[in-house]
């Protein structure tokens, strides 16, 4: 999905809007959505999409990011829009295979449950942290501790309202359950993730992504 340019709302992404690929990659995921539909319509094959957020743990493709954030710090930030922890992304798919053969077919973005509301866009996209804060008052005073800072602006937003009412998922790992581990000094993952950790990708080195 291309991002809003700079001044525009961030924008409301529901399995309503229209992705627009911008590479290969993207490409591909679309088309591979169109087959499992066409395998549902054509044959009967019941077939569930999950549009799955970020769950990697290896630290942000982007050089910016990861100058300017430390890991973790970006991956709660994340928390908010565009993440989602392992453990909710396999109760996801367990939901989703109990499902199926009542869905039939059907498109679900798989993400950490956002405090925001479709109101809440255009200063998400001026100011994030102003936002964060009308929710989460306290958060400044967590986020010192570790030196951490909000991202000053979020482009989107995923939200995973028809997952959860569709497919009876009940994600925990969200932005608020973080910030409570926070607060207590634990850390901000499910005991799945950490105990998953760091796989990798590739055996050569190949920059964040490679094996360790």
């Amino acid at each position: 999905m291309l991002s809003p340019s700079r001044g525009e709302p961030a924008a409301w992404i529901t399995e309503d809007v229209t992705p627009i690929p911008r590479n290969i990659y993207g490409v591909t995921k679309t088309a591979a959505e169109d087959l499992c539909q066409l395998a549902h319509q054509d044959h009967g094959l019941a077939c569930v999409v999950l549009r799955v957020s970020r769950f990697f743990p290896e630290d942000d493709d982007n050089d910016s990011t990861r100058d300017r954030y430390e890991s973790e710090n970006s991956k709660v930030n994340e928390l908010l829009f565009r993440r989602v922890d392992l453990a909710d992304a396999v109760s996801a798919c367990q939901a989703a295979v109990s499902r199926a053969r009542a869905v039939g077919f059907g498109r679900y973005i798989i993400s950490a449950t956002t405090p925001f509301d479709s109101q809440d866009v255009k200063d998400l996209r001026s100011d994030a942290p102003g936002v964060v804060r009308r929710y989460f008052p306290d958060f400044e005073e967590v986020y010192p501790r570790r030196g951490w800072r909000m991202f000053p602006s979020l482009d989107r937003v995923y939200v995973n309202g028809r997952a959860r009412l569709e497919l009876g998922w009940e994600p925990i790992h969200d932005f608020a359950w973080a910030l409570e581990q926070l607060r207590h000094d634990r850390e901000p993952s499910s005991d799945l993730a950490r105990a998953v950790g760091k796989k990798g990708y590739h055996s050569k080195p190949t920059g964040v992504y490679t094996t360790r």
